[in-house]
């Protein structure tokens, strides 16, 4: 066991030797700083945009989605069209698909968008709150959000990728180092790989750490562009009560409640406060009180149950 202990230090010290002076070499011969920074976000944004385009299009067939006939609604488009003028954006076609709970989505960009709903949404909300939802949807395309934020997930795997590949030479001498001196102190085969893998985390911990910020920072421009659309899309409809109340119409349908207390409570977000900086949207309550704010109302939604309020804003549902 000693022995294989020394041949496996000496193998693993060896071959972060040899991925070091590689690296040292690769670095020598890098180009000027700003040409590298510009060729790995290039590369970056490429790799980005390729995946964006073919998550759409998974996303799409994993909805099952079916594009909408204008001559089945002609006055939800019509209504639509009068929104994207507003934005100044091409009026983008609808299409229903399979999301399990009533919600709708933004595909594309101002001209390639497409908005996908549940079928269910159209039967809960009246056409106020349909048209604030949807004009909520409309600002994500303006602003192209989704595409933005897959560039950005793209940018952050690129850096974590290459933070990984500069601390290659530490990980592999420190996963070697950890199966050394297990083999020499005559550890069972569990043992080892328990060290092993003990070793891996120690030694990509720095990685790992930067991985979750930058990933905080991506859900918090996230929630902030979700803002951001219901301000936008209270700016085109000038109905925030109508949109308050979609919202609570969507959250309580997406969390039904069970018992026979079901109609004296609505679900809130009893969740901890990792869970809330890791949401990619911001808490359904902090969004209909900004939207109570802004109209100097409650926000009421007949036949539900009393939600509540904060801020000194009295969100009431009845």
């Amino acid at each position: 066991m000693a022995v294989v202990g020394l041949a496996v230090l000496v193998l693993y010290a060896t071959a972060a030797f040899v991925v070091y002076r590689g690296l040292l070499d690769l670095w020598a011969r890098r180009p000027a700083p700003a040409t590298t920074v510009l060729v790995v976000l290039g590369l970056a944004l490429t790799f980005g945009y390729v995946s964006y385009r073919g998550g759409v299009a998974a996303l799409r067939r994993e909805l099952d989605t079916t594009e909408l006939p204008r001559a089945r609604a002609p006055d939800l488009y019509r209504r639509v069209e009068a929104l994207a003028a507003e934005m100044d954006i091409d009026p983008p076609p609808l299409a229903v698909g399979r999301m399990g709970m009533p919600n709708a989505l933004a595909l594309g960009g101002p001209r390639d968008g497409l908005i996908v709903m549940d079928p269910s949404l159209l039967r809960l909300l009246s056409q106020p709150e349909l048209d604030a939802i949807l004009a909520h949807e409309l600002a994500h395309l303006e602003t192209r959000d989704a595409l933005v934020k897959t560039l950005g997930s793209s940018v952050v795997r690129t850096v974590t990728g290459l933070a990984v590949v500069a601390l290659l030479p530490l990980v592999i001498l420190a996963v070697g180092v950890a199966r050394a001196l297990a083999y020499l102190r005559g550890g069972s085969p569990r043992e080892i790989t328990t060290a092993t893998r003990r070793a891996y985390t120690v030694a990509t911990a720095g990685v790992v750490v930067l991985l979750f910020v930058f990933t905080l920072a991506l859900r918090a421009y996230s929630r902030r562009r979700e803002f951001a659309a219901d301000d936008r899309a209270v700016e085109v409809t000038g109905q925030p009560v109508a949109l308050g109340r979609a919202l609570l119409r969507i959250d309580r349908a997406a969390q039904p409640a069970d018992g026979l207390l079901s109609d004296l409570a609505i679900h809130g977000d009893e969740k901890g406060t990792l869970t809330r900086l890791l949401a990619t949207h911001p808490p359904m309550e902090r969004r209909v009180e900004r939207l109570a704010d802004r109209s100097g109302r409650e926000v009421t939604v007949s036949g539900q149950a009393r939600a509540r309020g904060g801020r000194g804003v009295r969100i009431e549902v009845r």
